[in-house]
This record gives C-alpha cells, sequence and structure tokens, in this order.
C-alpha cells in the first residue's frame, strides 16, 4: 500500500470516528449511515480539499451531504 493511500484511509477512519463521537453513534453505525447517504463517498471523493480542513469541519461537510441525500442526523 502507497503512502498516499495510507493517509487517506487513515483520514477517512479519522473522520469516521469523529462523526460516530459527534453524533453518539458507535464506529459501525456512523459508518454504514455515512455508506448509505453519501458521506463516504464525498469524502473520498473531496479528500484533496477536505484533508486540509480540520476534522470536525469534515465531519460537517459529510453531515450536510447526507442529509441532502434523505439521512435524517441533525
Amino acid at each position: 500500500m502507497g503512502k498516499d493511500l495510507r493517509a487517506k484511509l487513515t483520514y477517512i477512519i479519522n473522520c469516521i470516528a469523529v462523526f460516530a463521537e459527534h453524533f453518539d453513534l458507535q464506529p459501525k453505525q456512523a459508518y454504514s449511515y455515512l455508506k448509505r447517504f453519501g458521506g463516504l463517498a464525498f469524502i473520498d471523493e473531496c479528500y484533496a480539499a477536505e484533508h486540509t480542513l480540520s476534522l470536525d469541519d469534515a465531519v460537517e461537510d459529510m453531515a450536510v451531504v447526507c442529509r441532502r441525500n434523505g439521512g435524517g442526523l441533525v
């Protein structure tokens, strides 16, 4: 596994963990929610920009994307 891919995976895993904590979910629940409502696809596709922001900003961006795709967490 290349250094860039490892960094991206580490970032995504951290985003899931912070999202779970922010919304009082188990990490598995957060992963399922983010996958279902497009948050994971967003953070993967927008990694270049998102990883320059704080994890809290990334979590808020993922939450917005999920809400726009039918997710109910506020």
